[in-house]
Protein backbone atom coordinates (compact mmCIF):
# COMPACT_ATOMS: atom_id res chain seq x y z
CA UNK A 1 0.00 0.00 0.00
CA UNK A 2 0.96 3.58 -0.56
CA UNK A 3 1.90 5.73 2.42
CA UNK A 4 1.03 9.01 0.72
CA UNK A 5 -0.39 11.60 3.13
CA UNK A 6 -4.09 12.30 2.75
CA UNK A 7 -6.53 14.98 3.89
CA UNK A 8 -7.70 12.65 6.65
CA UNK A 9 -4.39 11.53 8.06
CA UNK A 10 -4.91 13.59 11.20
CA UNK A 11 -7.77 12.69 13.47
CA UNK A 12 -10.95 14.64 12.85
CA UNK A 13 -12.72 15.77 16.07
CA UNK A 14 -15.96 14.30 14.72
CA UNK A 15 -14.30 10.90 14.42
CA UNK A 16 -13.02 11.07 17.98
CA UNK A 17 -16.38 12.02 19.41
CA UNK A 18 -18.13 9.34 17.35
CA UNK A 19 -15.67 6.72 18.47
CA UNK A 20 -16.13 7.60 22.15
CA UNK A 21 -19.92 7.76 21.96
CA UNK A 22 -20.33 4.46 20.16
CA UNK A 23 -18.14 2.49 22.55
CA UNK A 24 -21.09 2.19 24.96
CA UNK A 25 -23.58 0.53 22.63
CA UNK A 26 -21.49 0.05 19.45
CA UNK A 27 -23.81 2.02 17.22
CA UNK A 28 -23.16 1.24 13.55
CA UNK A 29 -20.55 -1.39 14.27
CA UNK A 30 -19.63 -4.90 15.34
CA UNK A 31 -20.00 -5.58 19.09
CA UNK A 32 -16.55 -6.78 20.26
CA UNK A 33 -15.87 -9.77 22.49
CA UNK A 34 -14.21 -7.55 25.11
CA UNK A 35 -17.56 -5.81 25.70
CA UNK A 36 -19.77 -8.90 25.59
CA UNK A 37 -19.38 -10.02 29.21
CA UNK A 38 -22.96 -11.07 29.85
CA UNK A 39 -24.02 -14.73 30.03
CA UNK A 40 -26.50 -16.09 27.46
CA UNK A 41 -29.18 -16.13 30.17
CA UNK A 42 -28.72 -12.44 31.02
CA UNK A 43 -28.77 -11.41 27.37
CA UNK A 44 -31.92 -13.47 26.79
CA UNK A 45 -33.66 -12.03 29.86
CA UNK A 46 -32.80 -8.51 28.75
CA UNK A 47 -34.07 -9.16 25.22
CA UNK A 48 -37.29 -10.76 26.44
CA UNK A 49 -37.83 -7.91 28.89
CA UNK A 50 -38.25 -5.65 25.91
CA UNK A 51 -41.40 -7.49 24.79
CA UNK A 52 -43.33 -6.69 27.95
CA UNK A 53 -45.39 -4.26 25.93
CA UNK A 54 -49.17 -4.15 26.21
CA UNK A 55 -49.79 -3.45 22.51
CA UNK A 56 -50.31 -7.18 22.00
CA UNK A 57 -53.40 -7.01 24.20
CA UNK A 58 -54.80 -4.16 22.08
CA UNK A 59 -53.90 -5.89 18.82
CA UNK A 60 -55.52 -9.17 19.88
CA UNK A 61 -58.58 -7.36 21.23
CA UNK A 62 -59.07 -5.40 18.02
CA UNK A 63 -58.87 -8.53 15.87
CA UNK A 64 -61.13 -10.53 18.17
CA UNK A 65 -63.81 -7.86 18.47
CA UNK A 66 -63.93 -7.43 14.69
CA UNK A 67 -63.66 -11.02 13.47
CA UNK A 68 -64.57 -13.24 16.41
CA UNK A 69 -62.51 -15.46 18.69
CA UNK A 70 -62.06 -18.37 16.26
CA UNK A 71 -60.76 -16.23 13.41
CA UNK A 72 -58.60 -14.19 15.79
CA UNK A 73 -56.90 -17.22 17.34
CA UNK A 74 -56.13 -18.75 13.94
CA UNK A 75 -54.84 -15.39 12.65
CA UNK A 76 -52.59 -15.04 15.70
CA UNK A 77 -51.24 -18.58 15.22
CA UNK A 78 -50.58 -18.09 11.48
CA UNK A 79 -48.70 -14.85 12.10
CA UNK A 80 -46.70 -16.43 14.93
CA UNK A 81 -45.52 -19.28 12.71
CA UNK A 82 -44.38 -16.88 9.96
CA UNK A 83 -42.61 -14.62 12.47
CA UNK A 84 -40.82 -17.57 14.11
CA UNK A 85 -39.62 -19.09 10.82
CA UNK A 86 -38.36 -15.79 9.40
CA UNK A 87 -36.89 -14.62 12.69
CA UNK A 88 -34.72 -17.68 13.32
CA UNK A 89 -31.98 -17.11 10.70
CA UNK A 90 -31.84 -13.40 11.53
CA UNK A 91 -31.46 -14.05 15.25
CA UNK A 92 -28.76 -16.64 14.64
CA UNK A 93 -26.72 -14.29 12.46
CA UNK A 94 -27.04 -11.45 14.94
CA UNK A 95 -25.93 -13.59 17.88
CA UNK A 96 -23.24 -15.55 16.03
CA UNK A 97 -21.59 -12.59 14.29
CA UNK A 98 -22.49 -9.87 16.84
CA UNK A 99 -24.06 -7.36 14.46
CA UNK A 100 -27.49 -5.74 14.36
CA UNK A 101 -30.18 -6.30 11.76
CA UNK A 102 -29.15 -3.34 9.62
CA UNK A 103 -25.62 -4.68 9.33
CA UNK A 104 -27.02 -8.14 8.53
CA UNK A 105 -29.29 -6.62 5.88
CA UNK A 106 -26.39 -4.84 4.14
CA UNK A 107 -24.65 -8.12 3.33
CA UNK A 108 -27.81 -10.16 2.80
CA UNK A 109 -28.97 -8.80 -0.50
CA UNK A 110 -29.23 -5.02 -0.10
CA UNK A 111 -25.75 -3.52 -0.32
CA UNK A 112 -24.12 -0.74 1.68
CA UNK A 113 -26.57 2.02 0.72
CA UNK A 114 -29.47 -0.21 -0.31
CA UNK A 115 -30.21 -1.11 3.30
CA UNK A 116 -30.94 2.55 4.09
CA UNK A 117 -34.44 1.73 2.83
CA UNK A 118 -34.92 -0.94 5.44
CA UNK A 119 -33.33 1.15 8.21
CA UNK A 120 -36.09 3.70 7.67
CA UNK A 121 -38.71 0.91 7.73
CA UNK A 122 -37.31 -0.33 11.05
CA UNK A 123 -37.07 3.16 12.52
CA UNK A 124 -40.72 3.66 11.58
CA UNK A 125 -41.58 0.44 13.41
CA UNK A 126 -39.97 1.73 16.59
CA UNK A 127 -41.76 5.08 16.69
CA UNK A 128 -45.13 3.58 15.68
CA UNK A 129 -44.95 1.14 18.56
CA UNK A 130 -43.51 3.73 20.91
CA UNK A 131 -46.59 5.84 20.13
CA UNK A 132 -48.87 2.86 20.69
CA UNK A 133 -47.33 2.05 24.08
CA UNK A 134 -47.24 5.73 25.02
CA UNK A 135 -50.95 5.99 24.21
CA UNK A 136 -51.66 2.99 26.45
CA UNK A 137 -49.69 4.57 29.30
CA UNK A 138 -51.50 7.88 28.84
CA UNK A 139 -54.82 6.03 29.12
CA UNK A 140 -53.60 4.55 32.40
CA UNK A 141 -52.47 7.91 33.75
CA UNK A 142 -55.82 9.43 32.79
CA UNK A 143 -57.73 6.72 34.66
CA UNK A 144 -55.45 6.58 37.69
CA UNK A 145 -54.29 10.17 38.12
CA UNK A 146 -56.74 12.19 36.07
CA UNK A 147 -54.04 13.50 33.72
CA UNK A 148 -55.40 14.71 30.37
CA UNK A 149 -54.31 12.52 27.50
CA UNK A 150 -52.11 15.18 25.87
CA UNK A 151 -50.12 15.52 29.09
CA UNK A 152 -49.94 11.75 29.51
CA UNK A 153 -48.47 11.47 26.01
CA UNK A 154 -45.78 13.99 26.94
CA UNK A 155 -44.96 12.29 30.25
CA UNK A 156 -44.69 8.85 28.62
CA UNK A 157 -42.29 10.29 26.04
CA UNK A 158 -39.99 12.27 28.29
CA UNK A 159 -39.60 9.70 31.06
CA UNK A 160 -37.62 7.23 28.91
CA UNK A 161 -34.92 9.68 27.82
CA UNK A 162 -32.66 9.33 30.90
CA UNK A 163 -32.85 5.53 30.68
CA UNK A 164 -32.16 5.10 26.98
CA UNK A 165 -29.10 7.37 26.80
CA UNK A 166 -26.81 4.83 28.45
CA UNK A 167 -27.19 1.88 26.11
CA UNK A 168 -26.94 -1.83 26.89
CA UNK A 169 -25.54 -1.62 30.44
CA UNK A 170 -28.44 0.42 31.79
CA UNK A 171 -31.06 -1.43 29.75
CA UNK A 172 -29.91 -4.87 30.93
CA UNK A 173 -30.29 -3.86 34.57
CA UNK A 174 -33.71 -2.31 33.99
CA UNK A 175 -35.08 -5.32 32.13
CA UNK A 176 -33.73 -7.97 34.51
CA UNK A 177 -35.06 -6.29 37.67
CA UNK A 178 -38.51 -5.34 36.37
CA UNK A 179 -39.39 -8.60 34.58
CA UNK A 180 -40.45 -10.64 37.69
CA UNK A 181 -42.77 -7.85 38.86
CA UNK A 182 -44.29 -7.54 35.41
CA UNK A 183 -44.90 -11.29 35.11
CA UNK A 184 -46.68 -11.48 38.46
CA UNK A 185 -48.91 -8.50 37.71
CA UNK A 186 -49.85 -9.88 34.29
CA UNK A 187 -50.43 -13.56 35.09
CA UNK A 188 -51.98 -13.54 38.59
CA UNK A 189 -55.26 -11.73 37.76
CA UNK A 190 -55.89 -13.95 34.72
CA UNK A 191 -55.51 -17.13 36.74
CA UNK A 192 -57.85 -15.82 39.45
CA UNK A 193 -60.39 -14.62 36.91
CA UNK A 194 -60.69 -18.01 35.22
CA UNK A 195 -60.73 -19.83 38.58
CA UNK A 196 -63.53 -17.69 40.01
CA UNK A 197 -65.65 -17.48 36.83
CA UNK A 198 -65.08 -20.47 34.50
CA UNK A 199 -67.97 -19.28 32.35
CA UNK A 200 -65.73 -16.55 30.97
CA UNK A 201 -63.88 -19.20 28.92
CA UNK A 202 -67.09 -20.35 27.22
CA UNK A 203 -68.14 -16.78 26.42
CA UNK A 204 -64.66 -16.12 25.05
CA UNK A 205 -64.63 -19.17 22.77
CA UNK A 206 -68.12 -18.55 21.41
CA UNK A 207 -67.74 -14.84 20.67
CA UNK A 208 -68.60 -14.20 16.99
CA UNK A 209 -67.29 -10.65 16.54
CA UNK A 210 -68.98 -7.61 15.05
CA UNK A 211 -68.14 -8.61 11.46
CA UNK A 212 -68.61 -12.36 11.70
CA UNK A 213 -71.15 -15.10 12.35
CA UNK A 214 -68.99 -17.29 14.55
CA UNK A 215 -67.53 -19.36 11.73
CA UNK A 216 -63.98 -19.41 10.42
CA UNK A 217 -63.50 -17.21 7.37
CA UNK A 218 -60.32 -17.07 5.28
CA UNK A 219 -60.54 -13.34 4.60
CA UNK A 220 -61.04 -12.58 8.30
CA UNK A 221 -58.10 -14.76 9.27
CA UNK A 222 -55.82 -13.08 6.74
CA UNK A 223 -56.92 -9.59 7.73
CA UNK A 224 -56.20 -10.43 11.36
CA UNK A 225 -52.87 -12.06 10.51
CA UNK A 226 -51.88 -8.95 8.56
CA UNK A 227 -52.27 -6.84 11.69
CA UNK A 228 -50.27 -9.32 13.78
CA UNK A 229 -47.55 -9.51 11.14
CA UNK A 230 -46.81 -5.82 11.63
CA UNK A 231 -44.82 -7.14 14.60
CA UNK A 232 -42.48 -9.12 12.33
CA UNK A 233 -39.92 -6.30 12.59
CA UNK A 234 -39.71 -6.87 16.35
CA UNK A 235 -36.89 -9.31 15.57
CA UNK A 236 -34.74 -6.23 14.90
CA UNK A 237 -35.14 -5.08 18.50
CA UNK A 238 -34.41 -8.59 19.76
CA UNK A 239 -31.18 -8.62 17.72
CA UNK A 240 -30.16 -5.27 19.19
CA UNK A 241 -29.71 -7.28 22.40
CA UNK A 242 -28.69 -10.65 20.92
CA UNK A 243 -25.68 -9.07 19.21
CA UNK A 244 -24.15 -8.92 22.70
CA UNK A 245 -24.21 -12.71 23.09
CA UNK A 246 -20.90 -14.29 24.17
CA UNK A 247 -19.03 -16.52 21.70
CA UNK A 248 -20.61 -19.93 21.12
CA UNK A 249 -18.36 -22.64 22.55
CA UNK A 250 -18.71 -26.40 23.20
CA UNK A 251 -19.15 -25.56 26.90
CA UNK A 252 -22.02 -23.08 26.52
CA UNK A 253 -23.55 -24.51 23.34
CA UNK A 254 -26.87 -25.60 24.85
CA UNK A 255 -27.39 -22.42 26.84
CA UNK A 256 -26.31 -20.32 23.86
CA UNK A 257 -28.82 -21.94 21.51
CA UNK A 258 -31.59 -21.83 24.10
CA UNK A 259 -31.02 -18.11 24.62
CA UNK A 260 -30.93 -17.37 20.87
CA UNK A 261 -34.12 -19.32 20.15
CA UNK A 262 -36.09 -18.06 23.15
CA UNK A 263 -35.04 -14.41 22.93
CA UNK A 264 -34.87 -14.37 19.13
CA UNK A 265 -37.81 -15.87 17.24
CA UNK A 266 -39.18 -17.27 20.50
CA UNK A 267 -40.39 -13.83 21.56
CA UNK A 268 -43.45 -14.45 19.38
CA UNK A 269 -44.65 -17.30 21.60
CA UNK A 270 -45.20 -14.89 24.46
CA UNK A 271 -46.44 -12.26 22.02
CA UNK A 272 -49.09 -14.60 20.59
CA UNK A 273 -50.15 -15.62 24.08
CA UNK A 274 -50.63 -11.97 25.04
CA UNK A 275 -52.67 -11.35 21.89
CA UNK A 276 -54.95 -14.29 22.76
CA UNK A 277 -55.30 -12.97 26.31
CA UNK A 278 -56.18 -9.59 24.82
CA UNK A 279 -59.10 -11.19 22.98
CA UNK A 280 -60.19 -12.93 26.20
CA UNK A 281 -60.09 -9.76 28.30
CA UNK A 282 -61.83 -7.67 25.64
CA UNK A 283 -64.70 -10.14 25.45
CA UNK A 284 -64.84 -10.25 29.26
CA UNK A 285 -65.24 -6.47 29.66
CA UNK A 286 -67.16 -5.76 26.44
CA UNK A 287 -70.57 -5.46 28.10
CA UNK A 288 -69.15 -3.26 30.85
CA UNK A 289 -67.11 -0.70 28.89
CA UNK A 290 -68.28 -1.04 25.28
CA UNK A 291 -66.35 -1.79 22.04
CA UNK A 292 -64.42 1.50 21.98
CA UNK A 293 -62.75 1.01 25.39
CA UNK A 294 -62.47 -2.82 25.36
CA UNK A 295 -59.14 -2.81 23.43
CA UNK A 296 -57.55 -0.54 26.06
CA UNK A 297 -55.23 -2.61 28.32
CA UNK A 298 -55.81 -0.31 31.29
CA UNK A 299 -59.53 -1.17 31.15
CA UNK A 300 -58.80 -4.86 30.61
CA UNK A 301 -56.53 -5.18 33.63
CA UNK A 302 -58.65 -2.91 35.80
CA UNK A 303 -61.52 -5.36 35.37
CA UNK A 304 -59.25 -8.38 35.87
CA UNK A 305 -57.80 -6.95 39.11
CA UNK A 306 -61.29 -6.03 40.26
CA UNK A 307 -62.24 -9.72 40.32
CA UNK A 308 -59.53 -10.60 42.86
CA UNK A 309 -58.57 -7.50 44.87
CA UNK A 310 -60.15 -4.83 47.09
CA UNK A 311 -61.52 -1.93 45.07
CA UNK A 312 -59.14 0.64 46.55
CA UNK A 313 -56.06 -1.12 45.13
CA UNK A 314 -57.43 -2.05 41.68
CA UNK A 315 -56.78 1.14 39.72
CA UNK A 316 -53.35 1.91 41.28
CA UNK A 317 -52.15 -1.64 40.54
CA UNK A 318 -53.44 -1.52 36.96
CA UNK A 319 -51.62 1.79 36.47
CA UNK A 320 -48.40 0.30 37.89
CA UNK A 321 -48.62 -2.58 35.41
CA UNK A 322 -49.16 -0.20 32.51
CA UNK A 323 -46.29 2.08 33.54
CA UNK A 324 -43.81 -0.78 34.04
CA UNK A 325 -44.76 -2.32 30.69
CA UNK A 326 -44.48 0.99 28.88
CA UNK A 327 -41.06 1.76 30.32
CA UNK A 328 -39.73 -1.74 29.55
CA UNK A 329 -40.67 -1.62 25.88
CA UNK A 330 -40.28 2.06 25.12
CA UNK A 331 -36.68 2.26 26.28
CA UNK A 332 -36.10 -0.49 23.71
CA UNK A 333 -38.12 1.34 21.04
CA UNK A 334 -36.23 4.58 21.65
CA UNK A 335 -32.86 2.78 21.77
CA UNK A 336 -33.38 0.67 18.63
CA UNK A 337 -34.96 3.54 16.73
CA UNK A 338 -32.03 5.82 17.47
CA UNK A 339 -29.64 3.14 16.16
CA UNK A 340 -31.62 2.80 12.93
CA UNK A 341 -31.85 6.54 12.27
CA UNK A 342 -28.15 7.01 13.09
CA UNK A 343 -27.21 4.18 10.73
CA UNK A 344 -29.11 5.73 7.85
CA UNK A 345 -28.01 9.32 8.45
CA UNK A 346 -24.33 8.46 8.88
CA UNK A 347 -24.16 6.44 5.68
CA UNK A 348 -25.98 9.01 3.55
CA UNK A 349 -24.24 12.14 4.91
CA UNK A 350 -20.95 10.55 6.06
CA UNK A 351 -21.35 12.48 9.27
CA UNK A 352 -22.05 11.11 12.75
CA UNK A 353 -24.21 13.56 14.75
CA UNK A 354 -24.46 11.45 17.91
CA UNK A 355 -27.12 8.89 18.82
CA UNK A 356 -28.84 11.19 21.32
CA UNK A 357 -29.94 13.44 18.45
CA UNK A 358 -31.91 10.57 16.97
CA UNK A 359 -33.32 9.48 20.30
CA UNK A 360 -35.01 12.88 20.32
CA UNK A 361 -36.00 12.64 16.63
CA UNK A 362 -37.63 9.25 17.19
CA UNK A 363 -39.46 10.48 20.27
CA UNK A 364 -40.66 13.53 18.34
CA UNK A 365 -42.25 11.35 15.65
CA UNK A 366 -43.85 9.14 18.30
CA UNK A 367 -45.27 12.11 20.22
CA UNK A 368 -46.78 13.53 17.02
CA UNK A 369 -48.54 10.19 16.36
CA UNK A 370 -49.87 10.08 19.90
CA UNK A 371 -51.22 13.61 19.76
CA UNK A 372 -52.91 12.67 16.46
CA UNK A 373 -54.78 9.90 18.36
CA UNK A 374 -53.25 6.99 16.46
CA UNK A 375 -54.83 4.55 18.92
CA UNK A 376 -58.26 5.14 17.37
CA UNK A 377 -57.11 3.87 13.96
CA UNK A 378 -54.51 1.40 15.21
CA UNK A 379 -55.38 -1.60 13.01
CA UNK A 380 -55.32 0.49 9.83
CA UNK A 381 -51.80 1.76 10.58
CA UNK A 382 -50.48 -1.69 11.48
CA UNK A 383 -52.10 -3.40 8.48
CA UNK A 384 -50.50 -0.92 6.08
CA UNK A 385 -47.11 -1.03 7.78
CA UNK A 386 -47.02 -4.84 7.90
CA UNK A 387 -46.68 -5.06 4.11
CA UNK A 388 -43.33 -3.24 4.16
CA UNK A 389 -42.08 -5.07 7.26
CA UNK A 390 -42.96 -8.50 5.88
CA UNK A 391 -41.28 -7.77 2.54
CA UNK A 392 -38.06 -6.72 4.29
CA UNK A 393 -37.77 -9.50 6.85
CA UNK A 394 -38.76 -12.28 4.43
CA UNK A 395 -36.23 -10.99 1.88
CA UNK A 396 -33.34 -11.05 4.38
CA UNK A 397 -34.40 -14.39 5.90
CA UNK A 398 -34.65 -15.94 2.42
CA UNK A 399 -31.24 -14.62 1.43
CA UNK A 400 -29.72 -16.23 4.53
CA UNK A 401 -31.65 -19.50 4.37
CA UNK A 402 -31.76 -20.05 0.60
CA UNK A 403 -29.17 -17.89 -1.14
CA UNK A 404 -26.41 -18.56 1.40
CA UNK A 405 -27.01 -22.15 2.46
CA UNK A 406 -28.85 -23.71 -0.51
CA UNK A 407 -27.82 -21.84 -3.66
CA UNK A 408 -24.50 -20.68 -2.15
CA UNK A 409 -24.65 -17.50 -4.22
CA UNK A 410 -24.57 -15.18 -1.19
CA UNK A 411 -21.42 -15.12 0.99
CA UNK A 412 -21.96 -17.24 4.10
CA UNK A 413 -20.26 -14.75 6.39
CA UNK A 414 -22.14 -11.45 6.67
CA UNK A 415 -20.31 -8.35 5.44
CA UNK A 416 -21.14 -4.77 6.45
CA UNK A 417 -18.04 -2.59 5.94
CA UNK A 418 -17.89 0.21 3.41
CA UNK A 419 -15.64 -0.69 0.53
CA UNK A 420 -16.37 -4.39 0.86
CA UNK A 421 -19.96 -4.12 -0.39
CA UNK A 422 -21.49 -2.73 -3.56
CA UNK A 423 -23.55 0.40 -3.00
CA UNK A 424 -26.77 -1.37 -4.02
CA UNK A 425 -27.41 -5.07 -4.48
CA UNK A 426 -30.40 -5.67 -6.80
CA UNK A 427 -31.13 -9.05 -5.20
CA UNK A 428 -32.66 -7.67 -2.02
CA UNK A 429 -33.64 -4.22 -3.24
CA UNK A 430 -35.68 -5.48 -6.21
CA UNK A 431 -37.32 -8.23 -4.14
CA UNK A 432 -38.19 -5.82 -1.34
CA UNK A 433 -39.51 -3.02 -3.55
CA UNK A 434 -41.59 -5.40 -5.66
CA UNK A 435 -43.01 -7.28 -2.67
CA UNK A 436 -43.86 -4.19 -0.64
CA UNK A 437 -45.15 -2.21 -3.63
CA UNK A 438 -47.46 -4.91 -4.93
CA UNK A 439 -48.75 -5.85 -1.49
CA UNK A 440 -49.52 -2.21 -0.67
CA UNK A 441 -51.40 -1.94 -3.97
CA UNK A 442 -53.44 -4.97 -2.95
CA UNK A 443 -54.08 -3.48 0.47
CA UNK A 444 -55.54 -0.33 -1.10
CA UNK A 445 -57.91 -2.44 -3.27
CA UNK A 446 -55.99 -1.77 -6.51
CA UNK A 447 -56.78 -5.32 -7.68
CA UNK A 448 -60.26 -5.52 -6.20
CA UNK A 449 -61.88 -6.11 -2.85
CA UNK A 450 -61.55 -9.88 -3.00
CA UNK A 451 -57.75 -9.84 -3.04
CA UNK A 452 -57.35 -7.04 -0.47
CA UNK A 453 -57.05 -9.37 2.57
CA UNK A 454 -54.24 -11.25 0.81
CA UNK A 455 -51.79 -8.33 0.85
CA UNK A 456 -49.58 -9.77 3.66
CA UNK A 457 -49.52 -13.15 1.89
CA UNK A 458 -48.47 -11.40 -1.32
CA UNK A 459 -45.67 -9.54 0.47
CA UNK A 460 -44.27 -12.80 1.89
CA UNK A 461 -44.63 -14.91 -1.26
CA UNK A 462 -43.22 -12.31 -3.66
CA UNK A 463 -40.21 -11.66 -1.40
CA UNK A 464 -39.61 -15.39 -0.95
CA UNK A 465 -39.72 -16.09 -4.70
CA UNK A 466 -37.91 -13.03 -6.03
CA UNK A 467 -34.96 -13.12 -3.62
CA UNK A 468 -33.43 -16.40 -4.89
CA UNK A 469 -34.57 -15.63 -8.44
CA UNK A 470 -32.65 -12.34 -8.45
CA UNK A 471 -29.59 -14.07 -7.00
CA UNK A 472 -29.70 -16.60 -9.83
CA UNK A 473 -30.21 -13.92 -12.49
CA UNK A 474 -27.33 -11.78 -11.17
CA UNK A 475 -25.23 -14.90 -10.34
CA UNK A 476 -24.38 -13.33 -7.00
CA UNK A 477 -22.13 -10.68 -8.57
CA UNK A 478 -23.44 -7.80 -6.46
CA UNK A 479 -22.80 -9.10 -2.95
CA UNK A 480 -19.09 -8.34 -2.53
CA UNK A 481 -17.21 -5.43 -4.10
CA UNK A 482 -13.85 -7.10 -3.41
CA UNK A 483 -12.83 -10.57 -2.16
CA UNK A 484 -10.70 -9.52 0.83
CA UNK A 485 -10.27 -6.62 3.26
CA UNK A 486 -6.48 -6.36 2.96
CA UNK A 487 -5.72 -7.62 6.48
CA UNK A 488 -3.66 -10.81 6.73
CA UNK A 489 -5.10 -12.05 10.03
CA UNK A 490 -8.20 -14.24 9.82
CA UNK A 491 -11.59 -12.64 10.40
CA UNK A 492 -13.00 -15.69 12.20
CA UNK A 493 -11.32 -17.99 14.67
CA UNK A 494 -11.06 -21.78 14.25
CA UNK A 495 -14.35 -22.17 16.16
CA UNK A 496 -16.19 -19.88 13.72
CA UNK A 497 -16.50 -17.02 16.20
CA UNK A 498 -15.34 -13.52 15.19
CA UNK A 499 -11.67 -12.99 16.00
CA UNK A 500 -10.81 -11.07 19.18
CA UNK A 501 -7.52 -9.75 17.76
CA UNK A 502 -7.28 -6.00 18.49
CA UNK A 503 -5.71 -3.37 16.22
CA UNK A 504 -5.65 0.43 16.37
CA UNK A 505 -7.65 2.48 13.87
CA UNK A 506 -5.45 4.80 11.82
CA UNK A 507 -8.04 7.63 11.88
CA UNK A 508 -9.54 7.77 15.39
CA UNK A 509 -6.63 5.93 17.10
CA UNK A 510 -8.99 3.71 19.10
CA UNK A 511 -8.47 -0.09 19.44
CA UNK A 512 -10.99 -2.32 17.69
CA UNK A 513 -11.36 -6.04 17.17
CA UNK A 514 -10.52 -7.60 13.82
CA UNK A 515 -14.06 -7.87 12.30
CA UNK A 516 -14.59 -4.11 12.67
CA UNK A 517 -11.54 -3.15 10.60
CA UNK A 518 -10.36 -3.04 7.01
CA UNK A 519 -7.03 -2.07 5.47
CA UNK A 520 -6.54 1.59 4.57
CA UNK A 521 -6.31 2.45 0.90
CA UNK A 522 -3.57 5.07 1.24
CA UNK A 523 -1.64 4.00 4.36
CA UNK A 524 -0.08 0.85 5.68
CA UNK A 525 -2.65 0.76 8.45
CA UNK A 526 -6.20 -0.28 9.30
CA UNK A 527 -9.39 1.77 9.63
CA UNK A 528 -12.49 1.00 11.70
CA UNK A 529 -15.93 0.64 10.12
CA UNK A 530 -17.30 3.91 11.52
CA UNK A 531 -14.36 5.96 10.27
CA UNK A 532 -14.85 4.35 6.87
CA UNK A 533 -18.52 5.39 7.01
CA UNK A 534 -17.62 9.00 7.81
CA UNK A 535 -14.76 9.26 5.26
CA UNK A 536 -16.19 12.06 3.12
CA UNK A 537 -13.70 11.74 0.25
CA UNK A 538 -13.26 7.97 0.29
CA UNK A 539 -9.56 8.38 0.94
CA UNK A 540 -9.35 5.29 3.14
CA UNK A 541 -11.91 3.12 1.33
CA UNK A 542 -10.40 0.14 -0.48
CA UNK A 543 -10.82 0.02 -4.28
CA UNK A 544 -13.19 -2.40 -5.95
CA UNK A 545 -10.29 -4.72 -6.85
CA UNK A 546 -7.20 -5.57 -4.80
CA UNK A 547 -4.49 -2.97 -5.52
CA UNK A 548 -1.12 -3.96 -6.88
CA UNK A 549 0.43 -1.03 -5.08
Amino acid sequence: MSTTESPMTTSDPTHGRAAQETLEDYTLRFAPRSYRRWSPAVVATTALGGIAYLADFSIGAGIGLAHGTGNALIAIAVAAVVIFITGFPLAYYGARYNIDLDLITRGSGFGYYGSVLTSVIFASFTFIFFALEGSIMAQGLELGLGLPLWLGYLVSTLMVIPLVIYGMKALSKLQVWTTPVWLVLMVAPLVCLVAHDPGTVDRFLSYAGTDGDGGVDTASVLLGAGVCLSLIAQIGEQIDYLRFMPPKTPENRRGWWAAVVMAGPGWVVLGALKQAIGVFLAVYILAEVGPDAAPEPIQQFRSAFDAMLPSWVVVPLAVVLVVISQIKINVTNAYSGSLAWTNSFTRVTRHYPGRLVFVLVNLGFALALMEADMFSFLNDILSFYSNCAIAWVVTVATDIGVNKYVLKLSPLRPEFRRGMLHAVNPVGVVAFVAASGLSIALYFHALGDTLQPYSPVAAAVIAFVLTPLMAIVTRGRYYLRRPDDGIGEALLGPDGNPSALTLDCHVCHEPYERPDLAACRTHNAVVCSLCLSTDKVGDHVLPARPSDA
